[in-house]
């Protein structure tokens, strides 16, 4: 039996800072969120994945070989599904932030290749392709802000220090409004169920503000305050 490649578990903090500033300097360069989300995971990952591997849902992923991709990429798939589901308003929000489901492939690809198991990488890759789905779960927007807030709520769920550090050396620059909105979403983001053990492909065809009830989503009310 070949050796299964070691996942690095160690912290690189100065790698992580010097990612955070370039990606404050041009919050376009999505490559610099991998880069930091990498360099801070720590065992983060490790026991995302331990969760993920004990869940019915993560059984079932692996054993299928299932790629949440392939699903997020048929948008006349996505276009057909009610209104009101959450796969349709997922489609919407892409359609009009003009974004594709593989928009984050290459950003991802773009940092140091690193030999993972085959399983961890289908992990990391559905955790990836979900991101937008986390967008429509949690009602923050693409907006900084929105992007602040989600980074607090999902580190509830991850435990990875890179959401936590890109947050602090962001808030020196918030006004209180909005550091209240990223209060809000870090406590909202500890009573949630954990997003990574869903079945997206199955929740996609069902009512959004339903999935929302059930996977104790509350809303993000002082972050509309905000941005309205």
């Amino acid at each position: 039996m070949l050796a299964q490649p070691a996942i690095d578990t160690r912290l690189h903090p100065l790698t992580a800072i010097r990612a955070v500033r370039s990606l404050m300097a041009n919050p376009g360069d999505t490559r610099q969120i991998f880069v930091i989300f990498r360099a801070m995971r720590g065992r983060s990952g490790v026991k995302s994945f331990q969760r993920f591997c004990a869940s019915p849902v993560g059984q079932a992923v692996l054993a299928e070989r299932r790629v949440l991709l392939d699903v997020l990429s048929d948008r006349a798939a996505l276009s057909r599904l009610p209104e009101g589901s959450m796969g349709r308003a997922y489609f919407e929000f892409m359609e009009a932030e003009n974004l594709s489901a593989d928009g984050l492939v290459q950003a991802s690809q773009d940092r140091d290749a690193e030999p993972l198991p085959p399983d961890v990488s289908l992990f990391l890759e559905r955790m990836r392709d979900a991101h937008d789905l986390t967008h429509i779960l949690t009602g923050y927007g693409r907006d900084p802000l929105g992007e602040l807030c989600l980074l607090a709520f999902m580190y509830q769920h991850s435990k990875n220090l890179g959401q936590a550090l890109i947050v602090a050396m962001s808030w020196p620059r918030l006004p209180k409004a909005a550091r209240a909105a990223v209060r809000e979403a870090w406590r909202n983001g500890k009573k949630s169920e954990l997003f990574q053990n869903q079945d997206y492909e199955a929740l996609l065809a069902r009512p959004l503000d339903k999935v929302r009830r059930e996977l104790g989503i509350l809303d993000p009310g002082l972050y509309r305050a905000v941005i309205s």
